[in-house]
């Protein structure tokens, strides 16, 4: 008896051993892939762009506004800026010298709007949600949406600044089609907010890649690529070479990891995971995501070292770099 509950009690130290080798494990786990706790309003956006989009957005949070506006109104200042030559007014065009534009937006209770390859529009954002809140549909398209957004007041106007006209001629001397990784001629402006109510809504806009073939869409305004929410989990945008994000629907995959308990940063990271097991050359592109969650927590994650984020929350608006996989 004496060496039977000897044996036993050896057992059970080394199951306790065991347990406790895992939850170290599991510790410093969750320490690698911790997520930034933030207090709610919050509004997070990619690169640098992003802060004086913030801006914008926090005046809207700030005064208890809606998520919904917040986004619309931060990432209306970008679109608005001519010296951001990859999102709106002074946008890349592409390789015929077009300018094409994209967005979507989506509010905390599940409707969405979204318009792609639309000419002649400065603030493509805002025709997005127009086609959410006036329309059936979700997405329109190139002559489509052009023609909604006249009906709806939007005043066509040109958008191709002189700068990126001599840009665009320059560019034609060789044609020679290039993206380059972390340089401003791929990128979006995106953007999530949490508003003081708890709800979560997200908006995503761009001119594409420079460039590109006429007619081309990237990811920016594809519900679930571009960007995607739910209210009962949290919000992901993603930024970089669509191609790569369409294909893993990453925005939306963000979102699901979170709803199975992953935190923001471990989504994140996961989804950047996806992209290198699935995507061969992945290593020639930059992609980078952010993400929220219902508890003010964030997290961000890039292919490449370079890509940045703006975070305001606390009254702060700060620039931070994310990690990422290629080291």
């Amino acid at each position: 008896m004496s060496s039977r509950r000897k044996f036993l009690k050896q057992t059970g130290l080394a199951t306790l051993g065991v347990v406790a080798a895992s939850n170290q494990a599991c510790q410093a786990a969750d320490t690698k892939h911790k997520s930034t706790n933030i207090t709610k309003p919050l509004a997070i956006s990619t690169w640098k762009n992003g802060m004086q989009a913030n801006e914008a957005a926090w005046q809207v949070l700030n005064n208890g506004g809606r998520a919904l506006d917040a986004v619309e109104q931060g990432v209306k200042v970008v679109e608005a800026d001519p010296n951001d030559m990859s999102v709106g007014y002074g946008g890349r065009p592409d390789r015929d010298g077009i300018v094409t534009l994209d967005a979507c937006i989506m509010d905390e209770t599940g409707n969405a709007g979204s318009v792609c390859a639309l000419e002649n529009i400065k603030h493509p954002i805002s025709v997005a949600r127009r086609v959410m809140e006036k329309t059936p549909h979700v997405m329109l398209a190139g002559d489509g949406a052009l023609q909604f957004a006249k009906e709806e007041g939007f005043v066509e106007e040109n958008i191709l600044s002189e700068k990126a006209k001599q840009q665009w001629i320059e560019w034609r001397k060789t044609s020679e089609y290039k993206p380059l990784i972390n340089i401003e001629n791929h990128d979006t402006i995106g953007m999530l907010a949490l508003d003081a109510k708890g709800d979560i809504s997200g908006a995503c806009t761009t001119s594409g890649l420079a460039y590109k073939m006429h007619g081309r869409v990237g990811d920016s305004p594809i519900i679930g690529a571009g960007m995607y929410c739910d209210n009962e989990v949290g919000g992901a945008v993603a930024t970089g070479m669509g191609e790569l994000v369409m294909k893993t629907l990453g925005s939306f995959l963000v979102v699901e990891l979170m709803n199975q308990g992953y935190s923001p940063q471990q989504a994140v990271e996961e989804a950047i995971d996806r992209i290198v097991k699935k995507i061969p050359g992945y290593q020639d592109f930059q992609i980078g995501y952010l993400a929220i969650n219902k508890s003010g927590e964030v997290g961000a994650y890039s292919l490449h070292k370079g890509f940045n984020y703006a975070l305001y929350a606390n009254n702060t608006n700060n620039l931070i770099d994310s990690g990422y996989y290629l080291k």
